[in-house]
């Protein structure tokens, strides 16, 4: 198995590592300290088993540049291990296509216990992430509590759905529709759902495709 680790730091490469060479037998691992870096090795021909990354890679261009890691290396489940702790970051690495997201403040366990339900196929999500609170109580209602239009999409939804479809990302979307970040990454889930998708970009081609 070999796996990518991308992260300006040396040192917590290193760690990383010596964390990890007990998860697999025959581990092996590539390295990179920036964003082009890892890009060029991801570019290189080289299949990986396991990309991880930093979100704070020198020339880090944003949250489009989880895209276009997975884009080089479509098979290849991403996790993004982070010093971040910001629900809005992790909600936005997820919506990307990520497998994971880990906050570097998590346990050698919790890493280890991350990293083998990705590679066994599944998605791990911080437990903040999960016990946010999507909006104050009263303003708070269930996406299943509204009416239900076309597509099986709430009035909300197709709201949420359109904003997606002009490019905006998940804060912006909430301060236009008056929403928290928590409740608009319901509703897209919901949208994913609806359209049989996994990320942004396949429902705002599954939607276009529907409206042609």
């Amino acid at each position: 198995m070999k796996i990518l680790i991308g992260n300006r730091h040396e040192l917590f490469r290193a760690g990383l590592r010596l964390l990890l060479e007990p998860l697999r037998d025959g581990m092996a691992f590539g390295e990179a300290g920036t964003f082009d870096g890892l890009v060029d090795r991801c570019r290189g021909g080289e299949r990986h088993d396991l990309i991880l990354m930093d979100l704070c890679l020198p020339g880090w261009p944003g949250f489009e540049g989880l895209r276009a890691v997975r884009a080089l290396q479509p098979d290849t489940p991403l996790v993004v291990v982070s010093a971040s702790e910001a629900v809005g970051d992790m909600c936005q690495v997820l919506a990307q296509g990520a497998r994971g997201f880990i906050p570097r403040s998590s346990s050698s366990a919790v890493l280890r216990g991350a990293l083998d339900l990705v590679l066994s196929g599944g998605v791990y999500v911080p437990p903040i992430a999960l016990r946010a609170s999507p909006e104050p109580p009263e303003h708070h209602r269930e996406p299943e509590d509204e009416p239900r239009g076309s597509r099986g999409l709430s009035p909300r939804q197709r709201d949420v759905l359109t904003a997606l479809c002009a490019g905006k990302q998940n804060k912006q979307i909430a301060h236009e529709l008056g929403l928290s970040e928590g409740t608009v990454k319901i509703h897209i889930n919901a949208v994913f759902k609806v359209f049989g998708v996994r990320n942004r970009t396949q429902a705002v081609i599954a939607a276009q495709a529907g409206a042609a």
